[in-house]
């Protein structure tokens, strides 16, 4: 009877461990193999340089990493909801996960304006430092909360182009009146000189820029400009993008899906967050570089490039310091995030003048560059 006893006990405790096991090794668990049917949609067209095929890789390395556990299905901006509705959508639970870019949310979240691109604000490398080194990511992951929302950085475009514009600037008085397709912080800066600006997604700024609808857009960089023919529409492609020198694209999801998620596949989307990261800013640099030997040989030099001239860069500038801060005041998450920005600008940057800056000059000085 003892011995009976005893291996009935050894038995049911065999049988809990086991089942505690199964339960906690993914590997073994029923919900390891539920399988996750998501739909991911952007705020691009469904052929965009860059990001089409990079969010395409993306969704099929999951698919073979996860033997068909991860599915996710890309849709386009307009495809599935607008262009601008896809950060509703997905708050709302109606999709599972979006990619854009986070200006695009500023009237319903000012914070957001400081996570994705600010008027002579960081480079993409200091912003990638102050996500992943600082507390940049866990500040917007933070806000985002609020929302049911789940963030991680995923891409960026590198410093823009400072735009195209049908008459050329010489002063800051040519920015009085003048209709220019600019969103963010950088449309707050024009406004601010005087300028006029207009919204308007991407397959509308060629027609109102070649109609004259608008006098001047920026869009991107040589690649996106290129693709979207402002090269025809416009004579004058002027730098520095001093409105977005460094226009951070995000992954987001519902944040209820997002914990629904084995751990296992939530690490992998991490990883694909860091894979757009990267592949993103690597190829915007190189195909703006080759897009740029385009435009140059347009019709045999048409296009003028300029640069803006000093005494209107000043201007921009204390419009847009004043600005930040106007917008900072508005809401105390933008309040929070812009102070650790700010801090954050003014550390790297000091490091940068050592070693970046200093670098750059001596290519100048030697004749490299």
């Amino acid at each position: 009877m003892d011995r009976r006893s005893f291996l009935t006990k050894v038995t049911s405790a065999s049988a809990l461990a086991a089942a505690a096991v199964a339960v906690s090794y993914p590997g073994k668990s029923t919900h390891a193999q539920v399988k996750f049917r998501w739909r991911l949609a952007h705020s691009f067209g469904p052929t965009a340089p860059v990001y089409a095929e990079a969010l395409k890789n993306m969704a099929d390395n999951f698919r073979v990493m996860t033997k068909g556990r991860l599915d996710i299905k890309i849709f386009a901006g307009g495809e599935l909801v607008p262009a601008f509705g896809v950060f509703d959508a997905v708050k709302q639970g109606a999709l599972e996960m979006f990619f854009s870019a986070s200006y695009y949310w500023a009237g319903k979240v000012p914070a957001t304006q400081f996570t994705c691109s600010v008027p002579f604000g960081m480079t993409p490398q200091q912003v990638s430092a102050w996500f992943y080194g600082g507390d940049g990511l866990k500040l917007w992951q933070e806000f985002y909360a609020k929302h049911g929302l789940m963030v991680f950085q995923a891409g960026n475009t590198g410093v823009q182009m400072g735009g195209w514009f049908r008459k050329e600037i010489k002063s800051i008085d040519d920015f009085k009146g003048l209709k220019m397709r600019i969103p963010g912080l950088g449309g707050k800066v024009v406004a601010a000189v005087g300028g006029v600006v207009v919204l308007l997604p991407g397959p509308e700024i060629f027609p109102a820029l070649e109609r004259g609808v608008i006098d001047a857009t920026e869009w991107v960089g040589p690649l996106y400009d290129w693709h979207l023919g402002l090269h025809q529409a416009a004579t004058y492609y002027y730098s520095p993008g001093y409105h977005e020198p460094s226009t951070a694209n995000e992954l987001t999801f519902n944040l209820k899906k997002w914990k629904s998620l084995p751990k296992e596949l939530q690490e992998m989307l991490v990883h694909g967050a860091y894979f757009l990261n990267v592949t993103g800013l690597a190829e915007f640099d190189a195909k703006n570089l080759e897009y740029l030997e385009k435009i140059k040989a347009y019709k045999g030099g048409k296009i003028q490039f300029r640069t803006f001239p000093n005494d209107v860069l000043k201007e921009l500038y204390k419009a847009a310091e004043k600005i930040n801060e106007e917008v900072a005041d508005s809401d105390p998450d933008a309040r929070k995030v812009y102070d650790a920005y700010k801090k954050f600008r003014d550390g790297v940057r000091t490091w940068h003048n050592i070693n970046e800056v200093a670098y750059q000059n001596a290519l100048k000085t030697v004749g490299a560059i």
